[in-house]
């Protein structure tokens, strides 16, 4: 890459960045015969949420959670534009990595986007998280950070290089709520491990390819702007199934956690139908009508499954329609959801 003409902000503010977990809902098209492969639904969730602040010193240092992985990708990234790393980094709160709310993605682009705004750098979200290898297979964290809501991205072409374009971002219902279903005792697939099981994937077949885009496009999209939860939560369903199946091998089984499995066919037998694994797992999820169905359905599951089964946990979010946010703390009148940095 060629060297970047960048500018040190002669205030040295100190930069705040918030990033927000998404829940993959899983992949409309893994045969890739029209030429683009994948194309992945998300929801961008209330909580948890990464933040960080970045501030000025003599050489790279950082504290808080996630220390290495911060350090990689601060040094990767400057090394990328022949950056100084004249600053320090601290990590407030972090999505629990390996657990399926795209952890990586997040941590990554709040590492970026605050370095870029400290240097003065007109980047956009999509060309950061191009320099630091995100969105392989899907854009729905990016786009996550860019706007926040339900998000459907138009999946991976061989000669692209930014993340995979937005197609469509919906606002999720607010009335609507996400029980997430946790087990303590998993992580789900991940690093090489990941790389190798995409690599071993059977051919998947053309006609259910066919099946799920039909089955997004013509239920679960007009259901989600309608805010009709049962049409909206029986697709997204047997898109889980369909998809579930296809990675059974690498993953143990349709969902990679026997715990949650346990929940979501429990859930199912009480009538909830918007259940699923968000990506490799092992966090679960039931999308329901409002908070009181969801603290309703929370005692439940307590009673029901933590006095038996170790490790698991629940908790109520609410989806979120906006994206992450950046401020200066120099000024705090900057606050803003941001689709780039200008």
């Amino acid at each position: 890459m060629m060297p970047t003409q960048h500018r040190k902000q002669a205030s040295t503010p100190i930069i705040h960045v918030k990033a927000p977990a998404r829940l993959h809902l899983g992949f409309l098209d893994l045969n890739g015969g029209l030429g683009r492969r994948f194309g992945s639904l998300g929801i961008t969730l209330e909580k948890p949420c990464t933040q960080l602040s970045l501030s000025t010193a003599t050489t790279l240092s950082v504290s808080g959670q996630n220390n290495q992985r911060v350090v990689k990708y601060a040094q990767q990234f400057c090394t990328q534009l022949e950056l100084p790393t004249t600053f320090k980094i601290h990590v407030h709160q972090s999505i629990p990595e390996h657990i399926g709310l795209g952890s990586g993605t997040q941590l990554s682009l709040a590492v970026g986007l605050a370095i870029a705004r400290y240097f003065g750098l007109s980047l956009s979200i999509r060309e950061v998280a191009s320099l630091l290898e995100r969105g392989a297979r899907s854009g729905i964290g990016v786009a996550a950070f860019e706007q926040g809501g339900f998000i459907l991205d138009g999946g991976r072409a061989a000669q692209d290089v930014l993340p995979p374009p937005l197609i469509t971002r919906i606002p999720f219902p607010n009335h609507w709520r996400i029980l997430l279903i946790f087990d303590a005792q998993r992580q789900g697939v991940h690093g090489e491990q990941e790389v190798s099981a995409f690599r071993q994937l059977q051919p998947f077949p053309e006609e259910l390819a066919s099946h799920l885009c039909r089955l997004i496009l013509m239920q679960a999209l007009p259901a989600l702007a309608l805010a009709e939860l049962n049409r909206f939560g029986l697709a997204i369903a047997e898109l889980q199934r369909v998809v579930g199946d296809h990675f059974a091998d690498a993953q143990g089984g349709r969902f990679s956690s026997p715990s949650v499995a346990r929940v979501l066919a429990y859930l199912e037998q009480n009538g909830i139908v918007g259940v699923g694994q968000s990506s490799w797992g092992p966090t679960g999820f039931a999308i329901v009508e409002s908070q009181t169905q969801a603290e309703q359905l929370l005692k439940q599951l307590q009673n029901q499954f933590t006095t038996v089964t170790t490790g698991l946990n629940f908790v109520i979010c609410k989806g979120k329609n906006e994206g992450g946010s950046i401020q200066e703390e120099a000024n705090f009148t900057l606050n803003r959801q941001i689709s780039g940095i200008q």
